[in-house]
C-alpha cells in the first residue's frame, strides 16, 4: 500500500489541512505504454489554490475535484515499465501526477531528467519562469534596478538572485511583513525589501510581479519611464484573481509595458536554461532556496504555511 493526498472538500476561503485527507491505495501495475514512478519529492505551491476554487478559465491544469489528488511538479524514479514503453527502470523523471508516493502514468507524461542540475530537487523550482520573466519579457539590461514582488516566494526567491547574475545593478523586493522583508535581504541577498502600504518603494526599471493587487499598483507607481513589467502571479487574490486599478494613460505617457508570463519552454529553451542553471549552481553563483518538509502527511499543512507566507523559497515535500 502507498499513500496519496486527496481533496476532501472544496474550500470556501483559503485551503487548510481540514480540506484534505491522506488515504492508502494499492501501488498499481503499469499497463501497456505506462510506467510506475516512486516519487521522491514534490513541490507545494500557493498557485494550487486557484485549482481548488473550481473552474477558472485559462488555467494550464484542470480544477481539482473532491476525491482527486492535487497536481504538482514531482520528481521520482521509474520502478516498473509496461509493455511497449520506451522508459526503463531506474530512470529519474519528472511529472505532474502530484501528491502521492507512487504514480502510474503514461510514459509520454514523464520527462526524463539528466545530471545537468547537481541536486535533482532543483527541478521543482520555478527557475524557468524566473529566467523567462527577466530575459524574454522584461528584457533586463545591465545595471538596471529590478523590483520583485513577493521576493521570498517560490518564484521570487529565484528571480532576485538570478537578476543579479544576469547583470542587474540593484535588486529589491516586497514582502508581507517587516520580519519577512528582513529575511529576504539576509537570506537571498536583496539590496532592500519593503512592506507595501507601510513604506515608500524606490524607482525601478524592471518589475517581476507575483502578487497583483496593491503590490502591483505600488510597483507601477515607482516604475521609471520605459520600464518593463513581467506579470507572473496573482498571490494577493482569491482563486487567482487580483484586481487592481491601473492608470493606463499614465502608463502610455511613461512608455511602460506589461507582459503576461504564461509560456512553457520549447526543447531548445529548456536545454539552454538547464545548462545555464546547472552551471550557476555548481559555481556557487546561484543556490536553490528551498524548505524541506518530511513526509506526505505534512503536505496539507505545508500548503497552508506557503499561502500564509511563512517560508522563504520553494517548499518541497520529501518522501
Amino acid at each position: 500500500m502507498a499513500k496519496e493526498v486527496r481533496l476532501a472538500k472544496i474550500p470556501e476561503g483559503e485551503p487548510g489541512p481540514e480540506h484534505f485527507e491522506v488515504v492508502g491505495v494499492p501501488v498499481g501495475e503499469p499497463g501497456p505504454g505506462e510506467v510506475v514512478v516512486r516519487n521522491r519529492y514534490f513541490q507545494v505551491s500557493a498557485r494550487l489554490r486557484t485549482l481548488l476554487a473550481g473552474d477558472i478559465e485559462g488555467t494550464p491544469l484542470p480544477p481539482v475535484r473532491v476525491g482527486e489528488v492535487p497536481p504538482s511538479i514531482t520528481v521520482g524514479e521509474v520502478v516498473a515499465v509496461g509493455a511497449g514503453s520506451e522508459s526503463r527502470v531506474g530512470e529519474l523523471v519528472s511529472h505532474w501526477a502530484g501528491w502521492r508516493e507512487y504514480a502510474v502514468l503514461p510514459a509520454a507524461a514523464r520527462t526524463v531528467l539528466d545530471d545537468r542540475l547537481p541536486d535533482p530537487v532543483a527541478h521543482l523550482g520555478s527557475g524557468w519562469t524566473a529566467y523567462a520573466a527577466l530575459t524574454r519579457h522584461a528584457r533586463l539590461r545591465h545595471g538596471e534596478t529590478v523590483l520583485v514582488t513577493a521576493g521570498g516566494g517560490g518564484v521570487g526567491s529565484l528571480v532576485g538572485p538570478l537578476a543579479r547574475v544576469l547583470g542587474a545593478g540593484r535588486v529589491v523586493a516586497t514582502a508581507r511583513t517587516r520580519a519577512k522583508a528582513a529575511r529576504v535581504v539576509e537570506e537571498l541577498g536583496y539590496d532592500a525589501a519593503y512592506v507595501v502600504g507601510a513604506e515608500e518603494l524606490e524607482e525601478v526599471d524592471v518589475v517581476v510581479d507575483n502578487v497583483g493587487g496593491a503590490d502591483l499598483r505600488a510597483a507601477l507607481a515607482v516604475a521609471r519611464p520605459g520600464a518593463r513589467v513581467a506579470l507572473v502571479g496573482a498571490l494577493s487574490g482569491q482563486a487567482g484573481a487580483a484586481p487592481v486599478e491601473v492608470d493606463t494613460f499614465g502608463l502610455i505617457l511613461r512608455g511602460i509595458s506589461l507582459h503576461g508570463v504564461n509560456t512553457r519552454p520549447d526543447p531548445h529553451e529548456r536545454d539552454e536554461w538547464l545548462t545555464r542553471f546547472g552551471g550557476w549552481l555548481r559555481s556557487g553563483e546561484l543556490t536553490f532556496p528551498h524548505v524541506r518538509v518530511e513526509g506526505i502527511d505534512a503536505a496539507p499543512r505545508a500548503l497552508q504555511e506557503v499561502i500564509e507566507g511563512r517560508h522563504v523559497g520553494t517548499v518541497a515535500v520529501y518522501l
